[in-house]
């Protein structure tokens, strides 16, 4: 079995599934007022012809972080907030609709850190990196769960254990 050990997330290895920005620690040129700084833009995702749906997740953290699936969005990304907790995020490359779990890497990722996962790229529900359970804020195209969303049952070989 695949063992994959989670990492901090950081520019540099999470740069091929997407990007990422700490909104609770806004930093770079503000546009300012009397009383406020406005950080705009900082992460950005074009949804043309569609509703942006806000969703809510709860995740309870599992005895054993075993992966036995995995999903994809054909033409959307989507993005993650983890709320109460930091949270932890398996990701793999794109492979045309064949999962590659030997390439899948785990990231940290910081209470009120916002992901974006890019399109195609390989992954599943957060998971609770402390908590009991993982509340997170998910951000997709409405009815992206319906629309878009290939969901892979992994066979035994290909299953992994995220061990922190």
């Amino acid at each position: 079995m695949i063992t994959i050990k989670p990492k901090p997330i950081n520019v540099q290895d999470f740069a091929p599934f997407g990007q990422f920005y700490a909104m609770d620690d806004p930093k770079g040129y503000a546009l300012c007022g009397q009383i406020h700084r406005f950080f705009p833009d900082r992460l950005s995702t074009c949804c043309p012809n569609s509703t942006l749906g806000f969703s809510s997740i709860l995740v309870k953290k599992p005895e054993k972080m075993l992966i036995t699936q995995v999903e994809y969005h054909t033409t959307t990304c989507e993005i993650i907030m983890p709320l109460n907790d930091d949270m932890i995020l398996h990701v793999a490359p794109a492979s045309a609709g064949t999962p590659v779990p030997k390439l899948t890497q785990a990231f940290i990722v910081p209470k009120h850190t916002i992901v974006k996962i890019n399109p195609a790229i390989w992954h599943l529900a957060p998971l609770p990196a402390n908590s009991e359970e993982l509340c997170a804020m998910i951000i997709l195209p409405e009815c992206t769960y319906a629309n878009d969303c290939k969901v892979v049952d992994l066979d035994a070989e290909q299953q992994f254990v995220i061990e922190e």
